[in-house]
Parts: C-alpha cells; structure tokens; sequence
C-alpha cells in the first residue's frame, strides 16, 4: 500500500473542504447541533468506515465530533484515508 508523501497529501487535501493535515493524519473537528446529532452523525459514518474496512480515531464531546484519520497498517496517509475522509464529507453535506 502506497503511503504518500506531504507534498501529495498537501495537493490531494486542497480538494478537501473539513480536512487539515496534522501530525501524520488528515483530521477535522465538526460541531453540531446537540450531542444526538453527532452520535447520529458517528453511526452513519461507522457504517461507510465498515464497508470500506477502513476506521477512524474519533473522539465525541456532546455536540462535537474530532476526526483522525491515518493509514496503521502503512504507517502513513494513502488512498484508503482519503476514500474515507470524502466520503464523510458526503455524508456531512447530505
């Protein structure tokens, strides 16, 4: 598995509305209206990070969700973390 450099990350987060990247992961922080709309927000993205066999360290605090995504297995950023990373993105634009 491909681990990209910070340059690529860099240029591939441009496309990225949520997103930074910081100390080796792609990471964004979310607020919502109450902490039932994170969890709400948590369960839909539990099932897109299951199809795509790819899990996020993310942490809830009521009404805000921080997102952190890296590649383990690559000890790095790839493919796989950007697939997921848009795909949340869908999912908090609706």
């Amino acid at each position: 598995m491909k681990t990209f450099n910070e340059k690529e990350i860099n240029e591939r987060i441009e496309k990225l509305e949520y997103w930074d990247y910081e100390e080796g992961f792609l990471v964004t922080s979310l607020d919502f209206k109450d902490f039932a709309d994170a969890f709400a927000m948590m369960t839909r993205i539990a099932f897109e990070a299951e199809a795509l066999q790819h899990h996020p360290e993310w942490s809830n605090v009521y009404n805000n969700l921080t997102i952190r995504l890296n590649t383990h297995d690559a000890d790095g950023i790839t493919e796989k973390d950007f697939k997921l990373a848009t795909k949340i993105e869908e999912i908090i634009k609706g």
